[in-house]
């Protein structure tokens, strides 16, 4: 029997550096729906659920999923894996994909080849990235991961550190040693035993920056949009084409500085 994939995309107003973003305008749509709807066209996929918070900042989250027809949960503010968990096991997931909400041009084809990747060689979780000492090679913005729900539920039981319950996977890879396989796939074991492995694009594009995380990303994703017409199909390919056309693009948000795993919300910890 083939294995139930559900992509699930996470998100929620309460962004510490641009509160709001996931409803933010591009070309005539939120963010959120610009990112549901090209995930969507992954056919590696059977469902792609929406994941917010029952914090009240997220009560228009929720109002404009169930407007426009977007399967949707809410569960927890600050505990994104226990999010994901419950969201996975309502379900019926058999393999868990996370995609951000803050991804606008996410690529169905990167999709497709995490999850066949997963399925095809029994991994226990499928990245195209992985953060330092691990090299990017695809732009920032086009992030895919893919784990079973079977060691999602192990996760999700004995994941403890801040870091490994607000990013979700971290638990999975901490520690992992990869060897490569060939020039496009490396493999490896995290030291809590999960099989591992890392997808490469044949040329390094990892200093891209194509996620939504400033007034700035906002702005250049915006300015991504406007060139394509109206299409909303386009290839991360053809970003990429248009970059180099236009490097002045680049430069919209050159300055912005990547966070990394180490960087939690300080609200989640704080006394009440």
């Amino acid at each position: 029997m083939k294995p139930r994939v559900v992509a699930i995309i996470q998100g929620r107003m309460s962004s510490s550096r641009l509160p709001g973003k996931i409803l933010a305008d591009i070309g005539g749509q939120p963010m959120l729906s610009r990112v549901y709807v090209r995930t969507v066209r992954a056919t590696t996929l059977d469902e792609v659920i929406f994941a917010t918070t029952t914090d009240a900042s997220d009560d228009p989250v929720a109002e404009y999923c169930d407007f426009s027809g977007i399967p949707f949960t809410r569960g927890s503010l600050f505990d994104v894996l226990d999010r994901y968990y419950q969201a996975a096991k309502e379900a019926k997931a058999d393999v868990v994909v996370r995609i951000t909400a803050d991804c606008p041009v996410i690529d169905p084809d990167l999709i497709d080849n995490v999850v066949n990747t997963l399925l095809e060689d029994e991994y226990d979780f499928v990245c195209n990235r992985l953060p330092p000492p691990w090299t990017r090679t695809y732009p920032i913005g086009l992030d895919v991961e893919a784990c079973t729900f079977k060691v999602l539920k192990k996760a999700w039981k004995e994941a403890k550190e801040p870091q490994h319950r607000e990013h979700a996977m971290p638990y999975f890879y901490e520690g992992v040693r990869l060897s490569t396989v060939n020039r496009q796939l490396q493999t490896g074991t995290s030291p809590r035993g999960y099989n591992i492995a890392l997808l490469h694009n044949p040329t390094d594009f990892g200093d891209y920056r194509w996620t939504v995380d400033t007034p700035e990303d906002l702005e250049f994703i915006r300015q991504v949009y406007s060139r394509f017409n109206g299409r909303d199909d386009f290839s991360w390919k053809e970003v990429l084409d248009l970059v180099h056309d236009n490097p002045e693009l680049a430069k919209i948000n050159e300055s912005v500085q990547h966070k990394t795993l180490k960087d939690i919300d300080t609200r989640a910890t704080k006394k009440k």
